[in-house]
């Protein structure tokens, strides 16, 4: 029998694939609950969440869900139901606000995804694991968690830079910064056990939002 976190993960899992399905089959639904700048701005911000449970399609809703099915457990396991959602939908939030800010000079901007509240989720469970073993595709050899998460940060701002492919990097880092900062909040004792992760990565994203907005000027 499953236990509470456990069913809090398969209840956002089943939510998502439930609100991206009904988007696949209906235009004007997932048009208005997608994430549009122009529209957020004039005062629809309840999109900045709702375009968290939308995706294009079956492969962007199944890496996101995989991945929320991987990570999700750690946190929830350690953090309980409560913690978990405040990081998830914190992260979300944070994803999307960091979004906005990126992109407000472009009103026809639009993203969908759960990508910044599973970033979220899984910077909150290297913060907890940094030593973890991660393979990725066409990768043979296990990269530690703590390389990950620092080349995902890198990764990320060279992609809101150049503009690599169909891609919320925006997302994505606002995400991974929410799921930091909360992980933090919630846990502050990871200060003194994982200090020089918590360092390195704190580091970057301080200059990320000191200096964020130069990157398409770059």
């Amino acid at each position: 029998m499953m236990n509470n976190i456990d069913q809090v993960v398969l209840i956002l899992i089943i939510a998502n694939v439930l609100f991206s399905m009904k988007g696949f089959k209906d235009a004007s639904f997932f048009n208005k609950f997608k994430f549009q700048v122009s529209s957020i701005l004039s005062g629809e911000k309840t999109r900045i969440l709702t375009a968290g449970f939308l995706h294009v399609d079956w492969m962007h809703l199944g890496f996101n869900m995989y991945a929320l099915y991987l990570f999700g457990d750690i946190v929830a396991s350690i953090f309980g139901m409560q913690n978990f959602l405040i990081i998830y939908f914190g992260s979300l939030l944070a994803g999307g606000v960091y979004s906005l800010k990126y992109h407000k000079n472009e009103p026809y901007y639009s993203a969908v995804g759960a990508s910044g509240a599973v970033s979220g989720i899984v910077y909150s469970s290297l913060l907890l694991y940094p030593e973890m073993e991660l393979y990725l595709f066409f990768i043979p050899i296990p990269i530690p968690g703590y390389v990950f998460g620092i080349g995902y940060l890198i990764y990320s701002i060279y992609g809101m830079k150049k503009k690599l492919g169909n891609v919320g990097h925006s997302a994505h880092l606002g995400g991974a910064i929410g799921g930091f900062v909360l992980t933090l909040l919630l846990n502050p004792s990871l200060f003194a056990t994982q200090t020089i992760f918590v360092l390195s990565l704190g580091i970057l994203i301080i200059m990320l939002l000191l200096f964020g907005n130069k990157f398409k000027n770059l």
